[in-house]
């Protein structure tokens, strides 16, 4: 893993689009069924759209029916942190990139096996780098 990123908010702000600022620096949530990769099958990996960082692989991605892309494990312990969260009246743990503290979405344990975990992710926090053989399969 890369060192962690620190960049004030203006300078995310100058980097993410106000959409993604809002998901990755303001802890914001995309609706259900509105994002890029909710029901995308391309095989590749899904990097943090604003550090560029490798979170989740297509091969552990699952259609969890929530309208968010859903994964049961991210591609490395290292890849991302937890934290309790506790606003809207609910205790939840949200996932965040470690490598630049973006907020990614939840995680809960209703999940496939072999984890039980469902990572419930916006699109607008990651990026797919589809796989060469896949986009090759595309044109």
């Amino acid at each position: 893993m890369a060192d962690k990123i620190k960049k004030s908010e203006q300078a995310w702000r100058e980097t993410l689009t106000d959409e993604q600022f809002h998901v990755c620096r303001e802890k914001g949530t995309e609706r259900a069924f509105s994002g890029a990769y909710w029901d995308t099958k391309t095989a590749g990996v899904y990097k943090c759209s604003a550090c560029g960082e490798p979170l989740f692989s297509s091969q552990t991605k699952f259609d969890s029916g929530t309208g968010w892309p859903s994964f049961w494990k991210p591609m490395s312990p290292e890849a991302v942190e937890t934290e309790t969260d506790s606003s809207y009246g609910m205790t939840r743990t949200e996932v965040h990139c470690r490598r630049c503290g973006s907020h990614l979405g939840h995680v809960f344990p209703d999940g496939p096996q072999p984890t039980g975990m469902r990572y419930c992710i916006n699109s607008l926090s990651l990026d797919l780098q589809a796989d060469e053989a896949a986009e090759a399969g595309e044109k």
